[in-house]
């Protein structure tokens, strides 16, 4: 291997390794206890402000499968919704992470004998907003701060497609027919996770 030959592989492994370093030092997302958000355990994702509505479940949307991701209505006891875990892309990680690539699935069975993986679904013709559906092969979904416990949710996946040509988009709330629906490409919505207990 001549000198010129052998410093490139070197540079380009620093460039690597220094990508790698810079991902991992990402600061890691907060529970509501201020507890990092670890890969395979199961959180709630709530509303950042309780007074809105619930967590985030499964809603039969039209009488058929699949299932889409949405929201528990308001009521006088406030549920937390279905509880999800989050599997990054990268191997061997264990702490979720800012902006870090991760596959958000529901921890529940459902009559339509699928994965409950979110995924972003196609653009609805009436809102030209896409919503977060199940079933079907997971997107990749990022997380972002908003304020001390609080985070944005949005599909732009770099990590596990670094060449993609994607149109991201921030998780929102979209009303239909009385139900509250995650559907990306309008206003973000703010969430924060909670644990669930002994787990």
């Amino acid at each position: 291997m001549s000198r010129m030959t052998g410093s490139l592989v070197f540079v380009t492994w620093l460039l690597a390794m220094t990508t790698i370093s810079t991902e991992a030092q990402k600061p890691a997302v907060l529970d509501t206890e201020g507890r990092a958000v670890r890969s395979g355990v199961e959180y709630y994702i709530v509303p950042a402000a309780t007074d809105i509505a619930g967590g985030l479940t499964l809603i039969d949307r039209n009488n058929s499968c699949p299932l889409y991701v949405g929201q528990e209505p308001l009521a006088e006891v406030v549920s937390l919704g279905t509880s999800v875990i989050f599997t990054p892309y990268a191997a061997g990680e264990t702490v979720i992470r800012e902006s870090r690539d991760y596959t958000i699935t529901f921890q529940a069975a459902t009559i339509c004998i699928q994965s409950t993986s979110w995924r972003v679904g196609q653009e609805d013709p009436e809102t030209n907003r896409r919503f977060v559906v199940t079933a079907g092969r997971a997107s990749y979904f990022t997380i972002g701060k908003v304020g001390t416990g609080i985070y944005n949710i949005a599909f732009c996946p770099t990590e596990s497609c670094p060449n993609c040509r994607v149109r991201c988009g921030n998780a929102g709330i979209l009303v239909e027919n009385g139900k509250r629906l995650v559907a990306l490409d309008g206003p973000a919505f703010p969430f924060a996770f909670r644990r669930v207990r002994d787990n």
